[in-house]
């Protein structure tokens, strides 16, 4: 058993958690009632193929994140996939989008967040995620785009969940986001409770912003709106002279009691990175818990770490999953703790860039062909748009 193991175990007994309960709280909603049944079975059957690979001595984790474009039409403060991400490399075509997500089903990979940039941005998007199902595709956009054509079609794909951004009131999310933001996000999720379309939102937790967005009056008032699902991302400071902006060590500890509390008393779902990976054992990425795919088919140990020795374009999901630095960070031994509320490989980002090239040198000269090792951060400081 590798030393990650009982963060993978912890994680997918998270998983079932968080699905059993969404269940109980939709019971008595018939529109929603049998969906939430009929998606813990397909991820139940995901987690039977999950196991079948272990057996087999290859793991798979259950979550992905896939930042499906690079494109977006705001330009908020702090982004990360604006900064670390940006690239003018061609995007992953419809049709390796379309074979990835055939991958992922047939491995059990069952929960993929979709990411940007602006997801909605790929027009191609619904009719993808319509061919797969199996797979719950958590759509995190900034709603701007969100119109009826749009939300015409996610009534009819109840397994893609939209969560929308929003960093508190109008003052908050506006000046981060762009003047109007703020209203537009309202109206959309007027628009989905409308439709009876279960809907999320997303807020990224700053000193600034903390107190409000996690008050019970805020997540109240957010519930009265329809929304039944928060995911609240802790700041990582990749934009320079930002470190001020990071939850303190006193922040990290009320939000573990803050979430202890709403997750008894409110009907809702409450998903939390990295408050949640303290309870399984430290940093989920890498393929412990998750991979993530940019819009340009390089797969990296999470959002915040873009670096990659495998790309899409030449190799399949799960040799990507599989590659010597995946590899290196899940056996590495090294303790990746967040119990600071801080991304693990953003602060240990000099180690992770250590172990990418040592990777990647040694995959160079065994297979000789460099075009399977490329680095994404190279990408970013020769190809920037």
């Amino acid at each position: 058993m590798s030393n990650s193991q009982p963060t993978e175990l912890a994680f997918e007994t998270s998983i079932f958690d968080t699905l059993k309960l969404a269940a109980r709280i939709l019971f008595y909603d018939p529109r929603f009632a049998f969906r939430a049944l009929q998606l813990l079975r397909r991820q139940q059957k995901a987690a039977k193929v999950r196991k079948a690979h272990q057996a087999n001595g290859t793991h798979v984790p259950p979550f992905s994140i896939f930042s499906i474009t690079g494109q977006c039409n705001l330009n908020c403060l702090g982004c990360y996939a604006n900064i670390l991400h940006r690239s003018s490399r061609p995007e992953l075509s419809d049709e390796r989008v379309g074979t990835l997500l055939s991958e992922a089903r047939e491995l059990g990979i069952s929960i993929m967040l979709i990411a940007g940039g602006e997801p909605l941005l790929r027009e191609s998007l619904l009719e993808l995620t319509a061919q797969a199902p199996e797979i719950l595709f958590l759509l995190f956009t900034n709603a701007t785009l969100l119109d009826d054509a749009v939300i015409a079609k996610l009534k009819t794909q109840p397994h893609v969940v939209p969560v929308l951004s929003l960093e508190g009131d109008k003052a908050a999310t506006d000046a981060r986001r762009g003047d109007g933001c703020h209203a537009k996000v309202l109206d959309a999720m007027a628009r989905l409770k409308a439709q009876h379309i279960f809907f999320g939102t997303s807020t990224t937790l700053t000193q600034e912003n903390y107190d409000l967005t996690t008050s019970r009056s805020h997540l109240k008032d957010l519930l009265k709106r329809g929304c039944r699902l928060f995911y609240f991302i802790n700041y990582t400071p990749v934009e320079p002279n930002t470190e001020h902006l990071q939850l303190s060590a006193d922040h990290v500890q009320d939000f573990l009691h803050r979430l202890a509390d709403y997750r008894k008393t409110l009907p809702c779902l409450f998903i939390a990175f990295p408050q949640d990976e303290i309870a399984m054992g430290g940093c989920l990425a890498a393929g412990r818990g998750f991979v993530h795919i940019n819009a340009y088919g390089d797969v990296e140990p999470c959002p915040f770490s873009p670096y990659s020795d495998r790309n899409l374009s030449q190799v399949s999901l799960l040799e990507a999953i599989h590659s010597p630095f995946m590899r290196s960070i899940r056996e590495s031994g090294v303790k990746l703790d967040e119990t600071d509320g801080r991304c693990a490989l953003w602060k240990r980002r000099e180690w992770v860039e250590e172990l990418h090239a040592q990777s990647t040198q040694a995959s160079t000269e065994k297979i000789g062909d460099p075009a399977l090792c490329g680095s994404t951060q190279a990408a970013i400081g020769s190809e920037d748009a």
